[in-house]
């Protein structure tokens, strides 16, 4: 799944391409690297192979291999290769790195692998390791929580993406609005208000696509309903058909997506949207609202006059307030040789004060790295209402959840009907997965 975030753009040069094309298939899929201090290195230095998803050619990319490059120049011990292998890439050849036996030691990744993962049984229990670190205390505890499976915790948190009501405060005004909507109702209310009075439509989803899945898991968490439970087994259900009022929940949420359109809150077009039409548009200042990441600030510099008026709320919420957070994982593997020692000295970096400041300064896991800026505080004062995917594999379940959407959307199937079949479809994939539980 290729990662909405759009400050890595993970455009390649065609050399770096050929030269992990060039490594596929083979025992030695470190085709690519760079090894800033190899030569200076004892007989006793622990290699630690790092793949990334960094652009070399932005400056957020260059910031990383600079300080990727001092700290492999600090230790005498490790000596750090890193290889950098675009996300559309990078999981299809961890996957094929697992089943030689020939795992990097460390790797970026993606939230929605972790189950998948973890089923394949690679991931290092880093419980431990974590509990000793006296900068435990540092990150956000639904973070950690969530990377924790069975007590063990078996990754760790590279940076989040917290999502947030963006809206243009100009637009709002227009149409006689002194601050955004709190709630569903409100949205919708204030939808064909808009819509006279500015000419705009009021919000803007992702109806397709895989920004579609993150935010359908937010307004179901809106109406405090999960995708898979973890029931008494260890295994996973979803339990909507088994509720009525479950079922009757999710079926409302179905609703609202019906009703953004029959009020004409979104346009027409969104329910086939995906993000970059999602993030443009908005950027393009074409639609007043919108639930997206704190990357949203690098459009400012190709839109500043659209973009000046943005400022950053709660998302509106039905129940309960709640939001996406993209956690996008720390994977600690095992390896033929165990180098996790050297690894977690290689990790704590990342995760420092330091790299998080210089790289996450909007996005950090740690609490203590928070930027004065509202791409920075704003997003990070929500990240206690931050909700995650379950820790199941999520290929077909995703998927099920763009199809659910589009039976809502575009076919207009009945909400309790969508609700029913993106249940059943849940539980389908799960027991393809071996993850269903019987109770």
């Amino acid at each position: 799944m290729l990662k909405s975030k759009n400050k890595l753009s993970f455009v390649l040069a065609t050399v770096m391409v050929l030269a992990l094309l060039a490594g596929c298939g083979s025992n030695d899929t470190k085709g690519n690297v760079t090894s800033s201090n190899a030569n200076k290195k004892s007989d006793k230095v622990v290699t630690i192979d790092f793949w990334s998803a960094l652009d070399p050619s932005s400056e957020e990319g260059r910031t990383i291999t600079k300080l990727v490059k001092e700290f492999d120049e600090s230790r005498d011990d490790i000596d750090v290769k890193l290889q950098v292998i675009s996300y559309d890439i990078m999981h299809d050849k961890l996957v094929a790195a697992f089943n030689a036996g020939d795992a990097p030691d460390i790797s970026w990744g993606l939230a929605e692998w972790f189950g998948e993962f973890n089923k394949f049984d690679t991931l290092l229990d880093l419980t431990d390791y974590f509990n000793s670190w006296e900068e435990k205390d540092k990150f956000y505890g639904n973070v950690i929580d969530s990377l924790t499976i069975d007590g063990k915790l078996k990754a760790l948190p590279n940076y989040l993406g917290i999502r947030a009501l963006l809206y243009h405060e100009d637009t709002l005004k227009k149409a006689g609005y002194d601050a955004p909507p709190a709630t569903w109702d409100e949205l919708l209310a204030m939808g064909p208000v808009i819509k006279e009075k500015t000419g705009q439509e009021a919000y803007g989803i992702a109806g397709a696509g895989v920004r579609s899945p993150q935010e359908l898991i937010m307004y179901l968490a809106q109406k405090d309903l999960v995708l898979a439970e973890l029931m008494s087994d260890g295994k996973y259900k979803n339990t909507w058909q088994d509720n009525p009022d479950q079922l009757t929940k999710a079926a409302e949420v179905f609703q609202f997506y019906q009703d953004l359109l029959s009020t004409g809150t979104i346009k027409s077009d969104a329910k086939t949207w995906g993000w970059e039409e999602e993030d443009q548009n908005f950027a393009l200042d074409q639609y007043a609202m919108v639930v997206d990441g704190s990357w949203i600030e690098t459009y400012g510099a190709e839109h500043p006059d659209e973009m000046a008026d943005v400022k950053i709320a709660a998302p509106p919420y039905s129940d309960k307030a709640a939001t996406f957070m993209e956690i996008a994982p720390l994977y600690m593997y095992k390896t033929k040789i165990d180098k996790t020692d050297a690894t977690w000295e290689f990790a704590k970096f990342l995760l420092g004060a330091e790299y998080q400041s210089a790289v996450n300064l909007n996005e950090a896991p740690r609490t203590d790295v928070v930027s004065d800026s509202q791409w920075g505080k704003d997003f990070t004062a929500l990240a206690d209402s931050g909700v995650v995917f379950p820790s199941v594999s999520l290929g077909s379940i995703t998927t099920a959840m763009q199809d659910a959407l589009a039976k809502g959307m575009l076919k207009n199937d009945k909400p309790e009907d969508v609700a029913k079949w993106l249940s059943q479809a849940i539980n389908d994939s799960l027991k393809k997965t071996d993850e269903l539980s019987a109770d």
